[in-house]
């Protein structure tokens, strides 16, 4: 198990109470590269990747970089098991599945996921990533993660 660090565990608690995403974004450098944000939706949350200059793959299309689309949606799966897994823990990913669907164009992303099971050692997570509408999906990601030491 991959130890918390004591400012990361407390801005996880204070996401988890107040359901402000902001702090544990700004801990996370891959996120705050790409710009990432969290919000709450109800008991869930709802990732955003703002559209950004800076993360296009195709500049002719323009259309998002591939790559920044699969950390954007891994790292959405990653913060949905800490923010709603019971201890406090950072999973480790042991696969990571990536459909894409169609171009991301340059213009805010959006991935929610899933947690199709749990257990103490190992957790299934998908993740669905669209713009304009969600039936509509630009790329679709199953990953296992690893939860034990």
């Amino acid at each position: 198990m991959t130890k918390i660090l004591p400012e990361f565990k407390e801005a996880l608690f204070e996401a988890r109470s107040t359901k402000d995403y902001s702090q544990l974004t700004g801990l996370i450098p891959y996120a705050r590269k790409i710009g990432m944000k969290c919000q709450s939706l109800g008991d869930d949350a709802l990732f955003i990747l703002p559209a950004n200059d800076e993360n296009i793959g195709n500049p002719i299309l323009p259309a998002v970089h591939g790559g920044v689309i699969g950390g954007f949606m891994e790292m959405s799966a990653a913060m949905h098991l800490m923010l709603f897994m019971d201890a406090p823990r950072v999973p480790k990913v042991i696969d990571f599945s990536l459909d894409y669907l169609r171009s991301a164009r340059i213009k805010d992303t959006y991935a929610e996921c899933r947690v199709v099971r749990q257990g103490s050692r190992i957790a299934n997570v998908m993740i669905t990533a669209w713009q304009s509408k969600r039936d509509t999906p630009v790329a679709m990601a199953r990953v296992h993660f690893r939860l034990d030491g």
